[in-house]
């Protein structure tokens, strides 16, 4: 067995992964196909280069999962966490970035490690010996998708990601539009003002429902299901579960006062986080899509405020593959017909950049760790990254296993706390609490 790990995909999870085994003393090889071999939603040969959305979400370390995750990322001292922080911009409490120079950024310092080597070729096939990490995320390349599957012996399961718009920023009416976070949350007015809204009446409500139910979808192709995951339903999706549902969700009004006019309380609100540092670009929040490009336009510039939108990209829509993990990884994300590979990020069954991130950090070290002959005790269940690997990998139920983010459900009770949405504060420190203790006690195991 070679000393040597090889990590394919250069996407969150793989170049994270790359950074801690690198870090740990262990010579890497990371392999990408792109740019040779392109991807729909993909548009660079940069590692790490986000395509869904530019959020890593909450930044808030006591009271939310996904902060809490951050926290152990930093302590971890993580490349995706620490590239996010140099290239921040304002999202109220969550943690976004400008996504080129971010990705330009993680590509940089990777191949600036002298133990790292950047292979531009697609794998195909499962290798037989060495050490591996697979983390391909959810545009696995048909080739190596039948090859993991050929050996799993089990129907990949899918799921369909929609991807939301993005606006150019010049083209939003600011008569119409204003600038607040929900709840004017942020510690800087920068973060207070740090989304763009859009307001709608009753009529120009459902007005927009009934166009959104009438447009033209992309079809599926013959064979295909679209079982969605529910943290990244298209629009039209949600709004065929009930008219109410986009006014709960991602167009809820709550938070919100127009300053245009500040008497009259929206019906509902769409809500565009700025893309990039100079503020240019505009992602709709929670608008991911399936329509047609000619639906989108049509329908989309029906928002008040959106009417001249230009579009620096239309929304699409893309097959995720990930595996039943629970059946089929070990303890430490090791494929049990052949432990000398490991998988990673999206295709285990996590959802979101943070959490794919989190588990290409844990395949890292732990490759690394079995490379250099170390012996580690078991990731805490208590720490989000122990919480999130039980999960995936024995803590979900097999038959009905779907992608999923880390949460607070996911973390075992602490005695004493009441349940319910009252106890809810104490009990989210709480888990922050053991948690980082519990990650700090684990990490001390590298030193």
């Amino acid at each position: 067995m070679t000393k040597q790990l090889h990590i394919v995909g250069g996407g969150m999870a793989g170049s994270e992964a790359a950074w801690q085994a690198a870090h740990m003393g262990v010579d890497v090889v990371l392999h990408e196909m792109r740019p040779k071999v392109e991807t729909f939603a993909h548009q660079t040969g940069n590692l790490g280069e986000m395509v869904c959305s530019n959020s890593f979400r909450s930044d808030d370390d006591e009271q939310n999962a996904v902060g809490l995750l951050h926290w152990e990322m930093r302590a971890a001292n993580g490349l995706i966490m620490s590239t996010a922080e140099q290239h921040r911009l304002p999202a109220g409490g969550a943690l976004a970035v400008d996504r080129d120079p971010f990705a330009e950024t993680v590509t940089t310092r990777l191949k600036a490690l002298p133990n790292v080597t950047v292979s531009y070729e697609e794998v195909t096939e499962l290798p037989e010996d060495g050490h591996w990490i697979f983390a391909t995320g959810p545009l696995t390349s048909p080739s190596l998708g039948q090859a993991i599957q050929r050996e799993t012996g089990t129907e990949a399961l899918a799921f369909f990601d929609a991807i939301a718009p993005i606006v150019y920023a010049e083209s939003i009416d600011m008569s119409k539009a204003w600038m607040q976070s929900r709840y004017d949350k942020g510690e800087t007015e920068e973060e207070r003002t740090a989304y763009l809204n859009c307001p709608m009446d009753k009529d120009q409500y459902e007005a927009f429902i009934d166009a959104l139910l009438a447009a033209d979808k992309t079809e599926f192709h013959e064979g295909e299901t679209a079982g969605y995951f529910d943290g990244c339903l298209p629009i039209e999706v949600m709004a065929e579960r009930g008219r109410e549902t986009l006014r709960h969700g991602p167009m809820k009004p709550v938070g919100l006062t127009n300053p245009h006019q500040p008497d009259v309380k929206a019906h509902a609100v769409v809500q565009l986080r700025r893309d990039n540092a100079l503020g240019t670009l505009f992602n709709i929040v929670g608008f991911q899509t399936k329509m047609k490009y000619g639906a989108q336009t049509e329908v989309l510039r029906m928002i008040p405020g959106l009417e001249n939108a230009s579009f620096a990209r239309l929304g699409g829509i893309h097959r995720n593959t990930f595996l039943n993990s629970p059946t089929l990884l070990d303890s430490e994300m090791r494929l049990k017909s052949k432990p000398h590979i490991r998988f990673a990020g999206q295709i285990t069954g996590v959802e979101g950049y943070v959490e794919s991130a989190a588990m290409g950090l844990l395949a890292g070290r732990l490759a690394a760790a079995e490379i250099l002959g170390k012996t580690l005790p078991v990731v805490p269940q208590d720490s989000a990254m122990g919480a999130l690997i039980h999960h995936i990998t024995g803590g979900a139920e097999a038959k009905t296993f779907q992608p999923m983010n880390v949460n607070f459900g996911l973390f075992q009770p602490v005695d004493g706390l009441k349940g319910g949405r009252r106890g809810r504060k104490d009990r989210y420190k709480a888990y922050t609490d053991r948690a980082k203790l519990a990650w700090q006690d684990w990490l001390a195991n590298f030193s």
